[in-house]
């Protein structure tokens, strides 16, 4: 889950690494060398307590687990505000029947939502021109409060807000975990120096979710 634009240097490094993998490939170990480890994609119900008869969908692209769990933590902060909230990945295709609102969230790699996560905008883009929807991104990189970190960051939305309209935008620190990532997807973060490690921030992401839809 990288999310730095890459320099013109860097885009020939990857494009050397990404030729080297197809080589693995013709050599019969380019299964190994893309595979990305089975990863858990939770589906899960928040329903303790409701004290509103209102749904909200969250739903999540996720390449390495992160994501999901940062899913999992708005969906049971929204819970305790009164919601029945249904976690879902983006990858079920999860319909918008019966949601009063939606909140949908990707990993970013290469400064970019995940496609999984911009097909489901695309396969749903006019329900969610009926509905409040919110989005939320997570990534490793243009963390600080500086100007042109804020702009990068406003930048991994650019083709979301072509398609939708976000009521309002989420972005947390994420966390790599190399051993969940393929050969060459682990190549390339190692190119854009993303660091291994947890750096998310449950208090931020919390706080998101209890003022979201407010």
């Amino acid at each position: 889950m990288s999310n730095k634009k890459l320099s013109r240097r860097d885009f020939f490094k990857v494009t050397g690494i990404t030729l080297a993998a197809t080589t693995v490939l013709c050599g019969g170990l380019g299964y190994a060398a893309t595979r990305i480890p089975a990863i858990d994609t939770p589906d899960l119900t928040f329903s303790e307590e409701p004290t509103m008869n209102k749904k909200i969908l969250v739903t999540y692209a996720t390449r390495a687990g992160s994501t999901a769990e940062v899913a999992a933590a708005i969906g049971e902060t929204l819970n305790q505000r009164g919601y029945i909230v249904d976690v879902k990945a983006v990858k079920e295709l999860p319909v918008l029947d019966g949601y009063e609102a939606v909140i949908i969230g990707s990993a970013i790699r290469m400064g970019n939502w995940l496609p999984e996560a911009v097909e489901y905008l695309k396969t749903y883009q006019e329900n969610l021109k009926t509905i409040p929807m919110a989005t939320f991104s997570v990534h490793l990189q243009n963390l600080g409060d500086d100007e042109e970190s804020r702009q990068n960051r406003q930048a991994y939305l650019a083709t979301v807000r072509d398609l939708v309209k976000p009521v309002d935008e989420g972005y947390f620190a994420g966390s790599m975990d190399l051993s969940k990532l393929s050969f060459v997807d682990r190549m390339i973060t190692k190119m854009v120096k993303s660091k291994e490690g947890d750096s998310r921030d449950w208090n931020k992401i919390n706080t998101w979710a209890t003022s979201i839809l407010a």
